[in-house]
This record gives C-alpha cells, sequence and structure tokens, in this order.
C-alpha cells in the first residue's frame, strides 16, 4: 500500500509513504480536495530524525483502524518542517497560541482556506490516562465540523488574525520600535547569570539544551565589558557539556540535548545545526582561555563532520536519527561486559574514567529499570595515558561500527549548510587546520553551484540530485555567514563578493516595511509572512542578517549596511526590553555594534614570513570586533577605501583603521601587536 508521498524527495515523506493514512504532500491540490470534500484537512508536521514522530507513526499512522478514522474525516497532508521552516514556523505559533506549548509531531487541524482551528503534539491510538486518543479526538472533530461548523470557522478567523499579528511582529505591548543600546545587552547578560545553573552548567533544569549562541553571546560580553563572569559561564558550561553523555566520546560530535540537568544522558539526535554552532563556541573559547581541552573538543566536532555527514558533493547532510533497530540510543550505549570484552586491560581504567557500571546509567524507555546499558561519560581526570586513551577509543568506535547505525536524513539545506560553512571556516582560521577551511570551501561551492534555480536564485534544500524549494531568509543570512568566514579565513576577494551578492539578494526579495526581513517571500500558499524575532535552537534569521550587515558594512565601508542593521535592532527594541534573553543573538550584534571597532587591512606577500607572523598576531586573541581584509585589486573594487591607505614599497604593511581615523602603516608583527594592544584594548 502506498500514499501520495511515494514521490516525494523528503526522507521523512518517504517514511511515511507506505502509511494506510492517505497522506498527500502540502500543495494546492490538497486543500483543492478539501474544499471538494468539504472537510477538514489534518497538517502533520515532522522530521525525520523525530524520535516521537516515529513512535506516533508506529502507533497511529501505520494502524489501519486509525487511517481509516483519519481518512474518512480528514484531508490529511505530511509536511517535513525542514524544508517548510516558513509553513512549520506559521502553524507552530498556532499551537503555541492554542495549547501554551509547541513540539513535533505538531498535528494542526485546519479549514480548507489554510485558517488552523485545533492542535496538538503526540497523542496515543486511543484514550488513556486522562490523554484524549487520536481516533477519538479525530471523531469528535468530525461531528462538530458536521453540526457546528460556525464555531469552528469564527474560531480559525480570530486565531488565524492572532498568528498574522504575531508572525509579523505586532505583538501587543512588545513590539514598540526603539533604539536598541547597552542596557538592553546588560539585561540580557543579567538575565543569564540569574539562568545560570551554578552546578552543572548551563542555564535552567531538565531538559537541557546546548543553546551555543549564548555562549558566544557570554565570551564576547566577557572580553569586551572585560566581565569574568561572562566568561566563566560559559566556559563551565562547555566543559560540563563536553564531559557529558551529550557529548558521543567516540564518534565526536554533540547529541540533541540532555534529558537531565547534569549533561549526562542524551536524546541522541544528532543535528548538523548542533554541531556547527558548538564548534563555533569551542574554537572561541579555546581563543579566548587557550584551554586545550577545548581545541580538541572543536577538532572532535569538525572530524565528526567530515567523516560522517559530508555529502559527496562537499555538502553537509541534515541530521543522524536517535533511533535504531527501534531503540533509542541503542547505536550508542555499552555494557561493561562489552567494555571487558573489546578492551582487556585497558578496560578497568577505561571503565572507570567513562562512568561505566555493571547497573548501567541509562533506562529502558518503556519501564524506567535500568537495563546494565551505559551512556560514556568522563569522570573527574582521565587515568589512561594519552596513546592507551586513544586505542581503547578507536577499538570501541571499530565495534561500534559493526552495529546497525541510526537513520541519516541526507538532505542539504542551504541554511544549516551556511552554519556549518561557518564554523568550519573559524575552526580552520582559529586552529590552524587548513583541511577544515578546505571542507567549508567545498560546501560552500557546492551550495552555490548547485542548489540554485535557473535564474541564479538560492534554493532551501536538495536531495540526490532534485533540488527544492526557494530559499528563505536563514538561508540566505546563514550562507552570507559562512562566505564571510571563509573571507575571513582566505582572504579569497571571491568570497566577499559572494557575501554582498547573496545580501544584496536577501535585502531585495525579504525586506519588512519597519525594519528587519521577513522569513519568506510573499506566497498564495501561507497565511501569513513571519518576521522572525526570537532566537530557536539557532540564532534568528534577522539577528544573523543583523551581524552580516555590520561585518559587511566595515569591510566594505558602505554606511548604508550600518544603518540597514540599526534599522533591524530598531523593530525589535520593545522584545528586546520584555524578553533579552530572547533576542541575545542580535543583542550580541548591539554589543559589537556599539564597542570601538577597528579594521586592519594587510598588503604584500601573502606567502611572505612577514605575512605569517603578522596573521599569527591577529589570530592569537580573540578580538570579535576586528574586521581584516587583504588588499589587492579585486578588494579595492568591493572595499574602495582602502584604495587611500597608504603601503610601504616592496614590504608587507598592515593598517589600522578605528574610530573614524586610520593609522599610518606598520611594517611588522610587533609594530601589529602594540598598535592592537593599544586602541582596541582588548
Amino acid at each position: 500500500m502506498t500514499n501520495r508521498l511515494k514521490e516525494a524527495s523528503s526522507p521523512y515523506l518517504q517514511q511515511h509513504a507506505d502509511n494506510p493514512v492517505d497522506w498527500q504532500p502540502w500543495g494546492e491540490e490538497a486543500f483543492a480536495e478539501a474544499r471538494q470534500r468539504d472537510c477538514p484537512v489534518l497538517l502533520s508536521i515532522g522530521y525525520a530524525t523525530c524520535h516521537w514522530c516515529h513512535v506516533m507513526a508506529h502507533e497511529s499512522f501505520e494502524d489501519a483502524e486509525v487511517a481509516e478514522v483519519l481518512n474518512r474525516h480528514f484531508v490529511c497532508i505530511k509536511l517535513d518542517r525542514e524544508e517548510r521552516p516558513d509553513v512549520d514556523s506559521i502553524y507552530m505559533q498556532a499551537a503555541q497560541a492554542l495549547t501554551g506549548s509547541g513540539g513535533w509531531p505538531l498535528n494542526v487541524l485546519l479549514t480548507p482556506e489554510r485558517k488552523p482551528f485545533h492542535a496538538f503534539t503526540y497523542l496515543p491510538k486511543h484514550s488513556r490516562f486522562g490523554r484524549m486518543g487520536l481516533t477519538e479526538v479525530a471523531g469528535r472533530i468530525g461531528e462538530l465540523w458536521a453540526n457546528d461548523r460556525q464555531r469552528i470557522e469564527q474560531s480559525a478567523t480570530e486565531l488565524t488574525d492572532a498568528v498574522i499579528g504575531q508572525a509579523e511582529g505586532s505583538i501587543r505591548g512588545w513590539s514598540m520600535p526603539g533604539e536598541v543600546d547597552a542596557t538592553h545587552v546588560d539585561a540580557a547578560f543579567r538575565q543569564l547569570s540569574e539562568m545560570f545553573d551554578a552546578v552543572n552548567g548551563g542555564f535552567g533544569g531538565a531538559p537541557k539544551f546546548p543553546s551555543p549562541h549564548q555562549l558566544l553571546f557570554l565570551l564576547r560580553y566577557g572580553v569586551l565589558k572585560d566581565e569574568p563572569q561572562a566568561i566563566d559561564m560559559a566556559n563551565r558550561t562547555l566543559d560540563a557539556m563536553r564531559r557529558g553523555g551529550i557529548h558521543d566520546h567516540l564518534g565526536g560530535g554533540f547529541h540533541r540535548y540532555a534529558t537531565d540537568a547534569g549533561w549526562l544522558l542524551p536524546h541522541f539526535e544528532k543535528m548538523l545545526y548542533d554541531q556547527a554552532m558548538l564548534l563555533m563556541a569551542y574554537a572561541e573559547a579555546w581563543q579566548v582561555t587557550h584551554n586545550e581541552a577545548f581545541a580538541d573538543t572543536a577538532r572532535d566536532i569538525a572530524d565528526y563532520l567530515l567523516r560522517d555527514m559530508r555529502d559527496a558533493g562537499g555538502a553537509f547532510h541534515a541530521a543522524e536519527d536517535a533511533d535504531s533497530e527501534g531503540e533509542e540510543g541503542r547505536f550508542y550505549v555499552w555494557n561493561e561486559a562489552e567494555i571487558d570484552a573489546r578492551l582487556g586491560e585497558d578496560a578497568e581504567a577505561f571503565k572507570h574514567t567513562f562512568g561505566v557500571r555493571a547497573e548501567g546509567n541509562f533506562n529502558d524507555e518503556a519501564t524506567g529499570q535500568r537495563t546494565g546499558a551505559n551512556v560514556l561519560h568522563l569522570v573527574g581526570e582521565v587515568t589512561l595515558p594519552a596513546d592507551r586513551l586513544v586505542a581503547t577509543r578507536s577499538k570501541l568506535l571499530e565495534a561500534r561500527n559493526q552495529r546497525v547505525r541510526p537513520f541519516r536524513d541526507d538532505k542539504v539545506l542551504a541554511d544549516w549548510n551556511g552554519l556549518a560553512i561557518a564554523a568550519l571556516a573559524m575552526a580552520g582560521r582559529i586552529l590552524d587546520e587548513p583541511a577544515y577551511v578546505q571542507a567549508a570551501s567545498g560546501a560552500a561551492r557546492f551550495v552555490l553551484d548547485t542548489m540554485q534555480d535557473d535564474k541564479g536564485n538560492l534554493l532551501h534544500n536538495w536531495r540526490a540530485g532534485r533540488p527544492g524549494v526557494a530559499a528563505q531568509l536563514d538561508d540566505y543570512a546563514n550562507m552570507v555567514w559562512g562566505v564571510l568566514e571563509l573571507y575571513a579565513a582566505t582572504f579569497d576577494a571571491a568570497w566577499l563578493k559572494q557575501a554582498i551578492r547573496l545580501n544584496e539578494a536577501m535585502q531585495k526579495r525579504f525586506a519588512a516595511e519597519g525594519g528587519g526581513f521577513h522569513m519568506s517571500e510573499a506566497s498564495s500558499d501561507l497565511i501569513a509572512r513571519p518576521v522572525p524575532s526570537f532566537d530557536g535552537a539557532l540564532p534568528s534569521g534577522n539577528a544573523v542578517a543583523m551581524h552580516n550587515l555590520l561585518r559587511l558594512a566595515r569591510l566594505t565601508g558602505d554606511a548604508l549596511l550600518e544603518e540597514a542593521a540599526a534599522n533591524v535592532a530598531r523593530r525589535f527594541a520593545g522584545l528586546a526590553g520584555r524578553a533579552p534573553v530572547g533576542l541575545v543573538y542580535m543583542l550580541n550584534g548591539v554589543l559589537l555594534a556599539s564597542e570601538t571597532g577597528g579594521e586592519v587591512v594587510l598588503a604584500g606577500d601573502r606567502d611572505s614570513a612577514d605575512a605569517k607572523a603578522m596573521l599569527a598576531v591577529l589570530r592569537q586573541k580573540f578580538r570579535p570586533q576586528l574586521t581584516v581584509l587583504w588588499r589587492d585589486l579585486e578588494t579595492e573594487q568591493l572595499a574602495p577605501f582602502v584604495r587611500d591607505l597608504p603601503e610601504a614599497s616592496g614590504k608587507m604593511t598592515a593598517s589600522l583603521c578605528e574610530n573614524f581615523r586610520c593609522h599610518l602603516p606598520v611594517v611588522d608583527a610587533d609594530a601589529l601587536r602594540a598598535l592592537l594592544d593599544t586602541y582596541l584594548r582588548k
């Protein structure tokens, strides 16, 4: 049995192609059928590596009894949230307005005009313990649709009006425009300080998410404001996470979140965006502290990406599942007997180091009982010598690779790849790892060469040779971020040119009246055009766009770009005043804009010893307010202000411009260091 998903390119939709539920993809054809049948629409949203999506699918959507009820009462649509984040965003807002919470699987009931009127996440097949079952909900909605349509349609209209208002930024009392300044930035730091878990690191209690964009803010706040508490919070969180079970100590990378407050027991999905943002955080934390454990963790993440997540074309896949062989975490956990058998005389030291116990630390999901399974995590100091630690991990990784591997969602997303490109380029520059920069370049070339339409416009997704839908704000903003980091790592002006081109396209296609940017272009299949404000698992598209505008303004000398960045911040001033932590990455940009920045322009032989010495000075310290260009003919076209800077004939030179003035060039690394320490101070 197949339904109308069999031709879909999305791995998530393919997972449901054999369901008895008559699923069809999002599109006008489905809504036309709903109008013709005069019935509501069940929109079910998830993604391929979503654990509870799998649970609901196995329990209900694969069940013939449930399918009969759903097919009778609804036109049923399946949607991959990662393919259509704009649709997901709109109906997630509706669900949160209706229920006060959200999550995936997200199931929303719509009128044939796409207006939402009811929403729920996971439901069992039948009612139990006071929780209404899916079949009962479907039957009840069918009765209401037949007998009380007017009430449903009135509710749907009221909810749609509220969703449109919230999506477009008119939250009552929150969205008053104005100036965003240092008081908002300081308020974000205070809120994070109040939320900080001084025992375990991180913010709040269980479940606990990495939220690396908050750590990036704290590193900048600590350095630029000379606030050691901010750096301490970031460092303690990063150290706790790298030691915890949320970190894959054998294969590298990080799981999606911890189910406990102490980072021990993960939800085992691995998402590309988490790897990217955490790679940035660990690389920059090393630059701030020179703690080698942070550098090792950054390399661990990067190596995982290059080994396990890279597509043959050079881009990166979206995610790996939590489940294998029908069990969450089965691929990753170990019992004591397995460790003993594999490691022999090194087993006791390894078990002591990684917290392996006979009773285990990982409970059976159904019964809550200990099974003898262990999630590896660092306990205290490592007792194995370095060479034996490497050998034991390699042995266990080799053994683990013989297991059935979790499903990999192999679609390529432009926005998440933009983050991976930025992270690898940044880590390659900071840690002096050219292979990471090369991998970032390969991914960027794939997205820019392959993921575009016949007019040269960026596409959001690609899989197995099949292009997807038009790119959205996050695709453009994150790709600009990625190629800007590539320019910083290589000084190849072609990357700066790409950043300018993509940023101009973003401004043209998504600009919102009153400042900021819409999530997507106007479309007849959307009931609203969101203007994203709050950070979620990732920084908001508007926050990233603001950073890019500031950075491009300083790279090119174009003051209009800085004004556009200021307009983004002004739009969200009310929100920043009410909930500063919710906009922490935008406030990160405000922090950078408010500090005295600087531009260093290099000129001369890139392969000379003097050039290498100057670059070492520039990369030694964490100076987030510093922008660096390399002067050549192409850069002079893109950044005309560099043409007027003097050069020392035949010598490597570095010119510092800060506070609307440029200093005379220096010709050696020590003089450059002195200049930076004098005028940037940080």
